[in-house]
C-alpha cells in the first residue's frame, strides 16, 4: 500500500471533534501513541531481557499502526500530502548524508 492510499482510506475512520478543523486532537493522540510505542519497549528492557519475541513484535506492530494513522490524521488537518511528507523527509536526510551532518543535532543542520 502507497501512503497517500493509506492517508486517503484512513481519514474515513476520523471520527474526532472537529475532523477536518482540528489538528490538536491528532497530535496528541499521535504523543500518546508514540508513548505507548516507548512503554512497550521498556517493557521488553525491564522484563523481557531486552528479547524481542513474536508476541512483542506484533503488539509494536499494532502500536506503530496507530501512531501512523495519527500521523496521517495531523497531515491531513494540516493541508499535508503524506507521500509529500515522506519524500520531503527522505530529501532531508539525503542532504545531511551528503554534507556530513547525519548526526548532530539542530533542525537546520
Amino acid at each position: 500500500m502507497d501512503l497517500r492510499s493509506y492517508q486517503q482510506r484512513s481519514r474515513a475512520t476520523a471520527h474526532y471533534p472537529d475532523a477536518g478543523a482540528n489538528p490538536i486532537y491528532p497530535t496528541l493522540g499521535l504523543c500518546g501513541e508514540a508513548g505507548e510505542v516507548a512503554d512497550k519497549v521498556k517493557k521488553v528492557l525491564r522484563d523481557r531481557g531486552g528479547v524481542f519475541d513474536d508476541a512483542v513484535r506484533e503488539g509494536l506492530k499494532a502500536e506503530l499502526g496507530d501512531v501512523l494513522w495519527y500521523v496521517a490524521q495531523l497531515a491531513t488537518e494540516l493541508g499535508f500530502d503524506l507521500e509529500e511528507v515522506a519524500a520531503a523527509n527522505l530529501a532531508k536526510l539525503a542532504s545531511r548524508a551528503a554534507r556530513d551532518v547525519i548526526g548532530g543535532s539542530g533542525d537546520d543542520r
